[in-house]
């Protein structure tokens, strides 16, 4: 793996130089569009819907509409401007229970690696996360934009766990939730039994994605067919 960032874990006087590394990747079965006759890719042109005229990447800025209509454009000047963060260092807050985390708040997953000679001071938080059952809430800038974060504990690594914000999270206003529904001590019976007979230890190894399976033969052979004629064209 290449690391994508380099910085340093902070909290208090200590210092535990790191590296930042992708924890996940996505394996899906990309596609392009392209021309049924030829297999020519198609692109897109980036054009003005008031005057029709394709525009250069020089010409565009952003723009933000507001609810009543009107448009504000930000320049490069604009953005160049905010308080952006740029620092390397992740932050340590404070260490709160780990259970206190709501899964619902984890974004991204990275593994941090100790750079240098910071094996020891790396493995003393691990273990002190671990033997707490903890989690340090951190702040980190991340391509130039301050992230919260949880640093917690996976197999001998520490994972930087990126969160959502408290208000990025909908509350579950649906109409069809009740809480005045009136279950008997028998269905109540039922449904925990239900639940003991397929009760088994989490692993997610043994759960595999057909549809992507399926895709792969699919794109496979007629990849290699269309190898094939492309050779003896």
């Amino acid at each position: 793996m290449r690391s994508i960032w380099k910085g340093s874990v902070s909290f208090g006087l200590v210092n535990i130089p790191v590296k930042l590394y992708a924890a996940t990747g996505d394996h899906d079965v990309r596609f392009h569009q392209v021309h049924r006759a030829d297999g020519g890719r198609i692109r897109y042109k980036r054009t003005c819907e008031h005057c029709g005229n394709e525009v250069t990447y020089g010409d565009i800025v952003k723009g933000y509409e507001s609810e009543d209509g009107r448009l504000v454009m930000i320049t490069p000047d604009d953005l160049d401007a905010l308080p952006v963060a740029s620092g390397h260092e992740i932050d340590v807050m404070e260490f709160v229970p780990a259970e206190q985390v709501d899964p619902m708040l984890m974004d991204k997953s990275y593994y941090l690696e100790p750079d240098g000679k910071a094996a020891k001071p790396y493995a003393l938080l691990r273990e002190a996360l671990q033997s707490t059952e903890r989690m340090a809430v951190v702040k980190v800038a991340l391509r130039q934009r301050e992230t919260l974060a949880v640093l917690r504990v996976r197999d001998t690594a520490i994972v930087l766990q990126t969160l959502l914000w408290a208000d990025e999270i909908r509350a579950p206003e649906l109409k069809g939730l009740s809480d005045d529904i009136e279950l008997r001590p028998q269905e109540s019976t039922m449904a925990q039994s239900l639940v003991e007979s397929l009760a088994a230890d989490f692993a997610p190894e043994q759960y595999e994605d057909d549809y992507k399976a399926a895709m792969q033969q699919l794109v496979g052979p007629s990849w290699r067919a269309r190898t094939r004629c492309s050779r003896i064209q």
